[in-house]
């Protein structure tokens, strides 16, 4: 694509279908050689550590940041302890330069977003309340006219994603 990093959310209740959609969107922009990387807000404590494991044991007994690195990757974990949940930009910051960031989470920050909509949720359009929608992805017509994709149409929504996406540096974001 280019040497700007773009930025794009999916936005959606729970239980729209936000991850299958992704794991489905991922491989079909890979394939048209966009590079990806994707960030996603958990809203509950989460561990992506194995207790017993020497990286558990390291984080346990204080270590501020933990690497693990083999031939195949590298993780970095950072305990915040006290400190504040980092903003989305400075997360953002901490990421390798890709063409595309996909954000699950985070919905009520300045970037442009896509939302994800599925009738049986039976939970209420987010648009126009939550900031930044531009195009839909939804099993049923929106109330509202913004482009829309079939929620199973997966090449018209990577379309969707690739038209809306913004330049990383573009965006106001709140108090940054």
């Amino acid at each position: 694509m280019n040497d700007v990093t773009r930025i794009i959310g999916l936005a959606g209740w729970s239980g729209a279908g936000k991850t299958t959609l992704m794991v489905k969107l991922l491989p079909a922009l890979i394939a048209w050689g966009v590079r990806v990387s994707t960030l996603k807000h958990a809203h509950h404590r989460f561990d992506v550590d194995v207790p017993g494991k020497d990286s558990f044991e390291h984080r346990r007994a204080g270590a501020s940041q933990v690497m693990v690195a083999s031939g195949v990757r590298w993780a970095l974990m950072t305990e915040l302890r006290t400190a504040r949940e980092p903003a989305l930009p400075e997360l953002l910051a901490r990421m390798d330069p890709v063409d595309l960031v996909i954000v699950e989470g985070f919905k009520r920050d300045a970037h442009p977003k896509i939302e994800v909509h599925r009738a049986a949720n039976g939970k209420p359009w987010m648009h126009p309340e939550m900031p930044g929608i531009v195009a839909v992805a939804s099993d049923i017509a929106p109330p509202y006219d913004l482009p829309r994709a079939g929620l199973d149409d997966v090449a018209a929504i990577a379309e969707l994603v690739l038209a809306h996406a913004a330049p990383v540096d573009t965006i106001a974001w709140q108090g940054g």
